[in-house]
Formats: C-alpha cells, structure tokens, sequence
C-alpha cells in the first residue's frame, strides 16, 4: 500500500504561491552565467549613488548595521532559530533516509527518491549517449537530500573582509549557512568573532576603525551591569538560545537513541517545519548580511565582499586568474534544495520518459518527507503538478 497521504485538505500551511509555479530550470550550460536577481541597471545606479554619497561627504560614520560593524538586533533571534532548524533538520534527515530510499545516478547529479528510480532520459554524464542518457541508480545519502555549500569563515566582516589567496589553508571553511548565523549573532565557541560596540568610520571609501581589540577584550572581560546596552543584547541573545516548545518536541521525538521508535510521519511533519523556518529565517537574514556568490561556480562566501582565493575552474576562469566572478547570492546558492522528480505513487512502475511532461518536480527533502508521510506543503502544490493527471503510457499519442 502506498503511504503516499492524500493532498487535499491536510496540506501545511505556508506562504500563499502564485497559481502556476514553473518547474525549476534545468542544469546549464558550462558557459552560461547565471542570472543576476538585482537587475543589473539598478546595481549601476546604486553605485552611482554610493560614489556621490562619498564624494559628497568622504569621512563619515556608518549608521546603519550590519555595515557598521554592529548587529542587527531583531535578527538575532531569528539567527539562533535558523542554527537550530538547520542541525534538527541535518540529523532528522539522517533518520529518514534509512527508512525511505533515496538513489542517485553513478554518472550525473540526478537523484530521485523512492525504491526505483524513474526511466527519465535525462543523464549528462560520462557516455550517456551510449545509454540513451539514462541513469544508472545507486543508494544515496543525506548530502543528495540537501546540500549545505561551504566558504571562508570571517573572524572580522567589517575589517578584513576579504580571504586573501595565500590565506586559503589557513582560514576555516564552514558551511555557508552556519557563517551566516555566526555574522548575524549567533556564538560559536570553534569559531569566534569580533563582535564591536562602536559603530565604525567610512573614509573615503575605506573602513577605518577607532576602537582597538584590546578595549573590546577588557571590555567584555570587566564589562559593567550599569551599561543597559550590553545587558539588553545579551539578554536578547539568553533569550534567542533558548529552544522553544516546538523545537524542544523536535528534539524529543530525534533523540539521541538510534534505536527509538519515531513514525516516519511525524518525523517527515517535523523536518517540513524546520525547512520552511531554515529558509524563511535565512532570507530575513540576507535581506542585511549580503551573500555572494560566484556565476559561473557553486562557490559561495558571506559577508559584505567576496574573497579572492584563485580556486575557480568554470569557464572563463583562465581570463579572471581563477578569480571568481562575483555576483548576488539567492537562497537555492546557500541551501542547494536539489530539485527531483514528484511520484505520486512512489511503490507504482517507475516514471515514463514519455509522460515527462505530465510530471512535477519539488526540493529532494520535500519529496522524501512527503514519502514520508507527510502532507504537501501548498507553496510546493503547483511546482509538483498535484492538478495535473498524467495519462497511461498507451494514451500518451492520444493527448494533444
């Protein structure tokens, strides 16, 4: 019997989608750049207005955080609720995929979830021409549910910006999203940070900070309860640590025995919830700490620019160095989602190459909480093709 729920009245609510959503665009060409999501006359304009801006008045104070080195207050909170929906959802993901399969090809990126994988012709790797480019299918493991890229940890984002190239073995690399939390509040003891008080100076164009590390130090060893400032941030930041009630269940029901009995059910609901928060939190959060990412690569770095380590070996790389080629980062750059194929029925005869057309698609660990036992999410209903009723193989020449 198929566990597949029904999707008509027990789907999770979420934010509203359009009526039609477009099944996600499939893998590039090697030499095709990816798409700027700020059109790219605005960003001219923006520069514009920033040489002006320091032309006019070329030693100034930076008001607005992060860009002054200070923290963004009320995304503190939602920094810890993100670092916590992030390791709930990696070791929820571990449980699941143990109790539903998940393939990838031996040649490509491909994976599908479920006990076969479909005969879709879609395989670009090493002589899929002889294979009439379909795939050959082997078990998977939580790295193809969800993909979590890495980049250059910054102890100081608004003083040292940048990772040099003869810095790059040196620096720590951490997962993206993790970086994320860390510039945008979030403590961790592997990686510290310079957190200032004092917002810092912009002279011509250049940061320039006049307070020293060594206050900062003596600061936070000697730092005084008088000073209502500190006491409200770390009070923020007490408070954002603590789990809330949700989280405090999604923790009881991974638990530390591998050997507990969790219904795949609940724990499917359970990582829906902490990927819907991971990815709300995460775009709240890029809206002020800019994420970049390379156009050409999957590289990524957080923080207000790129660096500049020569690791780049895209195309076009030999006329940049091996630079990277900078651009505005979205969130499928921070949290790869790996977009796979919807099977309605995952214990049916595998997709049809020739019904492709008839099917959706959805994020890999939408698709293994949904087989799961999960419902649909409804920001997800239109991109899996839920209205949409695929013919049988032999009336396929009939459908116009």
């Amino acid at each position: 019997m198929s566990t597949h729920p029904s999707t008509s009245s027990t789907a999770i609510d979420t934010d509203a989608p359009s009526l039609y959503t477009d099944l996600p665009r499939p893998w590039r060409s090697k030499s095709e750049r990816k798409p700027y999501p700020t059109p790219m006359k605005l960003l001219i304009r923006r520069a514009k207005q920033e040489k002006q801006l320091r032309k006019e008045n070329p030693c100034r104070v930076l008001e607005h955080p992060p860009d002054n080195g200070l923290l963004v207050r009320e995304l503190v909170d939602v920094a810890h609720r993100v670092y916590r929906a992030r390791e709930s959802l990696v070791a929820g993901v571990s449980k699941l995929v143990r109790m539903v399969p998940v393939l990838r090809c031996r040649f490509c990126f491909e994976v599908d979830v479920g006990p076969v994988g479909h005969q879709i012709h879609t395989c670009t790797g090493p002589k899929s021409g002889l294979r009439r480019a379909t795939h050959v299918w082997r078990r998977g493991n939580v790295q193809d549910v969800i993909y979590f890229p890495s980049c250059f940890h910054l102890y100081d984002r608004v003083g040292k910006p940048r990772v040099l190239h003869d810095e790059r073995a040196i620096v720590k690399r951490i997962p993206a999203i993790v970086e994320l939390c860390v510039q945008a509040g979030v403590d961790l003891e592997k990686y510290p940070v310079r957190r200032r008080t004092k917002p810092v100076y912009s002279i011509e164009g250049r940061i320039t900070d006049f307070e020293p590390e060594t206050d900062l130090r003596s600061l936070e060893d000697d730092r005084q309860p008088s000073n209502s400032l500190l006491q409200s941030d770390s009070a923020q930041i007490t408070d954002a640590s603590e789990p809330s009630s949700q989280e405090n269940t999604t923790r009881s029901l991974l638990g530390s025995n591998p050997d507990e009995n969790v219904s795949k059910e609940d724990l499917g609901v359970m990582m829906l919830e902490s990927w819907f928060e991971m990815i709300s939190g995460a775009k709240k959060i890029m809206e002020k700490y800019t994420v970049w990412t390379c156009g050409y690569c999957p590289e990524v770095q957080v923080g207000p620019k790129g660096h500049k380590v020569r690791m780049c070996k895209a195309s076009k790389h030999q006329s940049r160095d091996g630079m990277h080629a900078w651009q505005e980062a979205t969130i499928d750059d921070l949290i790869g989602p790996n977009y796979v194929w919807h099977a309605r029925d995952p214990h049916g005869p595998p997709l049809d190459n020739n019904l492709k057309r008839y099917y959706g698609k959805a994020p890999a660990l939408v698709e293994l909480c949904v087989q799961a036992g999960a419902p649909v999410p409804h920001a997800y209903c239109s991109m899996m093709r839920l209205d949409v009723v695929p013919p049988d193989s032999d009336e396929a020449d009939l459908v116009a």
